[in-house]
């Protein structure tokens, strides 16, 4: 009887445990579920596609470490050679068909390999700091974004002042006509070790070589509704695009925990490397299709801060991506990255 009540026990921990993590014994939780689905347009999600950023192209290439950045990690990405990368130019939308020109943020993401089988994956995006400071913020915002009541999105910028910094840098900061002359930020906070033990709180970001050509909003919506894609594809096939990785090193008294607050551009910073992008893949078939650029997969040597972003958008990248993969004969045939730029 003894040994009943003991599985009895453990089984009923087990069925709290799964209860807690799904929300149902704090309803008000944010759990992933939640933020997914807030993520949804009016007309549902896009099935079969990754519930943000749907819009995308693959890429393959090299990180070429320069070594500067073995003061900083021990990770072996940054002793000094060339490491495969497998990454994800996209915008910052559910709509896999939207206009090019009707969304603000872009992103990269990216996965770098090893020798010895570490990966380093991140995402990055374009703007220079987050629009709110929590993922509870960010759970907020999508919803307010498809409010119709009268005075929600004022109510929205009183509870979270930091989103007008943000509103002013998308209707202010110029766009571009290439994912080439973007520039790509790691927002959040990490901690990077190095041989010696010593650790520092990190952010990085990727500085594009191209020259950046600034346009508009309306220069940009005269061109094709997927111009970024055709344009892109061109230039890669015409000659490799390269992006310098910069690690930027924080103060003690810097915040780590709010990606919406932006460290001064005075602090240290390390270049550890040159991003090369060589080929443009087509996304259905390609190497990046079935990657989830979760951003707590990290190699020895880097660690997740006090920021809590990462951990949020972890749980939320999964629920993504077994929502798309299970909805796989629902997504849609793409041309061949070849056929994309006739």
């Amino acid at each position: 009887m003894l040994g009943f009540a003991m599985i009895g026990a453990v089984l009923g921990i087990s069925a709290c445990a799964f209860a807690y993590t799904a929300g149902w014994l704090s309803p008000d939780r944010l759990t992933p579920a939640k933020l997914v689905s807030a993520l949804a347009p009016p007309g549902g999600h896009a099935l079969g596609h990754r519930r943000n950023h749907a819009k995308g192209i693959c890429f393959t290439g090299d990180f070429v470490a320069n070594g500067a950045g073995q003061a900083l990690s021990r990770a072996q990405v940054f002793t000094p050679g060339d490491f495969p990368i497998v990454g994800r130019f996209n915008l910052g939308t559910p709509n896999p068909n939207a206009p090019d020109a009707t969304v603000r943020v872009r992103g990269m993401g990216l996965q770098i390999t090893t020798p010895g089988g570490q990966v380093w994956r991140t995402a990055m995006i374009n703007p220079p700091f987050f629009s709110v400071s929590t993922p509870q913020g960010f759970y907020e915002m999508q919803n307010v974004l498809k409010s119709k009541a009268p005075g929600a999105m004022k109510a929205f910028t009183t509870a979270h002042p930091e989103f007008t910094n943000f509103a002013t840098w998308a209707r202010s900061a110029p766009w571009t006509s290439s994912y080439a002359e973007d520039s790509f930020n790691g927002l959040n906070a990490f901690i990077f070790t190095n041989s010696a033990g010593i650790s520092r709180p990190v952010r990085w970001s990727l500085k594009p070589e191209a020259p950046i050509v600034p346009t508009t909003q309306e220069a940009l919506a005269k061109l094709a509704p997927d111009y970024l894609e055709r344009e892109i594809t061109s230039r890669v096939a015409a000659a490799p695009q390269k992006w310098k990785m910069r690690v930027t090193l924080a103060e003690p008294d810097d915040p780590t925990n709010d990606p919406s607050k932006p460290w001064p551009e005075a602090r240290p910073s390390v270049e550890v490397g040159t991003l090369i992008v060589r080929r443009i893949e087509q996304e259905r078939d390609g190497p990046c299709r079935d990657l989830n650029f979760d951003p707590t997969i990290l190699p020895d040597g880097m660690s997740v801060s006090d920021d809590p972003f990462p951990a949020a958008r972890s749980s939320a990248y999964a629920r993504s991506y077994n929502l798309r993969t299970s909805e796989a004969k629902d997504y849609p045939y793409q041309l061949p990255a070849e056929e994309i730029q006739k």
